[in-house]
């Protein structure tokens, strides 16, 4: 059986532990640009002892914008703002990846120059995403009905993440994870509820799993499959996005992605966000979809993860909120150290005030 603290191969990349970052919106890009900066170069560093850093989502293209002050990954500035990320992190001796990232309709058209944000078909999420006041003001605001990409646009989305994908490895990042869950626009396409297209890309699972196959096509194929994971939440609720066959669509992926020889899946898991836990015949029938590198992700604790990681069901596990408040969180699990719980107000958005401040134990 598997322990937390045993080293693990991801793919291309060897942790050292099975303890990983998972990915924090954090809203602290410079502007204009969405720049990586210094702050988020320092906060980054201070949790370089993951075994694997997953980094926040970062926009492969304008378009794929959602919410205020987040980084990109499709111009020079970006490209360099990140490689002073990846180089600091690796001198610290850790590993990172970056998570390239489209929201579809979770985004405003503010942040768009008045133009709708897009996604498999013209259905609002009922949901809001967050922008920012010119005095720098958090405010949530409504996301509008978008605009259905027409079928002789997916090509060209296909190539955004082909690009992206070339620019992570110019960035010095050591892999990139597809963000295909959480309700954002690859999701938004695998969803009967989000997708009623009529094309090739709408109505059977096949169908609508067909932009994700073809995403991960072209990601494998400009840097490697050892060097690519993807993330899906097949089960729950996320930015208005359901799936009432989600565990079916869930194996469907995973097969799917195993096809593809990538070096790991990122299971989302539907309780952080106040669903159920999965089933263990879930997990079982996941496992037997994809018997590769599963990266559990969700409302983990200690307790959890080793209860998950000894019955095989993952590999490794991905904490998020744990790790804001807790820089040094590998060492703290793994000498039962006191955890400190996280500032909540200033989760998005933005100084170093509940970013680059909480110390590692003393």
């Amino acid at each position: 059986m598997a322990d937390l603290f045993d080293d693990l191969t991801i793919g291309a990349v060897r942790a050292p532990h099975r303890v990983l970052m998972a990915p924090l919106t954090r809203m602290r890009a410079t502007r204009p640009g969405d720049v990586p900066n210094d702050l988020m170069r320092d906060y980054y560093v201070q949790r370089a002892s993951a075994g694997l850093i997953l980094s926040e989502g970062t926009q492969i293209t304008p378009e794929g914008k959602g919410y205020a002050d987040t980084p990109g990954i499709h111009s020079a500035e970006q490209v360099a703002g990140w490689r002073r990320v990846t180089d600091a992190v690796h001198e610290a001796g850790g590993r990172i990846a970056a998570q390239l990232w489209h929201v579809g309709r979770v985004s405003h058209e503010s942040l768009h120059d008045g133009a709708l944000p897009v996604s498999a078909s013209a259905i609002p999420s009922g949901g809001r995403t967050s922008l920012k006041e010119p005095d720098g003001t958090l405010v949530r605001a409504d996301s509008p009905t978008p605009r259905a990409l027409a079928g002789d646009e997916l090509p060209r989305l296909v190539e955004d993440y082909r690009q992206a994908t070339r620019n992570a490895r110019e960035a010095g990042f050591d892999a990139v994870e597809i963000h295909a869950a959480h309700g954002y626009l690859l999701h938004q396409f695998l969803s009967p509820t989000s997708n009623q297209r009529e094309d090739a890309y709408g109505g059977s699972l096949e169908n609508r799993s067909r932009l994700l196959d073809e995403v991960v096509a072209a990601v494998v194929e400009t840097w490697s499959a050892d060097r690519v994971g993807v993330r899906i939440s097949p089960v729950g609720s996320f930015n208005g996005v359901e799936d009432p066959e989600g565990e079916e669509t869930g194996l469907h992926v995973a097969r799917l992605l195993h096809a593809h020889g990538i070096g790991f899946l990122h299971l989302s898991e539907p309780d952080w966000v106040g669903g159920q836990e999965l089933t263990d015949d879930f997990r079982d029938r996941l496992r037997e979809a994809f018997p590769g590198v599963i990266v559990g992700a969700g409302s983990y604790d200690l307790v959890k993860a080793e209860r998950v990681l000894k019955a095989g069901h993952v590999d490794a596990v991905a904490f998020g909120r744990t790790f804001i408040a807790n820089p040094d969180l590998p060492a703290r699990l793994r000498d039962g150290l006191p955890l400190t719980d996280p500032d909540k107000s200033t989760f998005y958005g933005g100084d170093a005030r509940g970013y680059t401040d909480y110390p590692a134990y003393a």
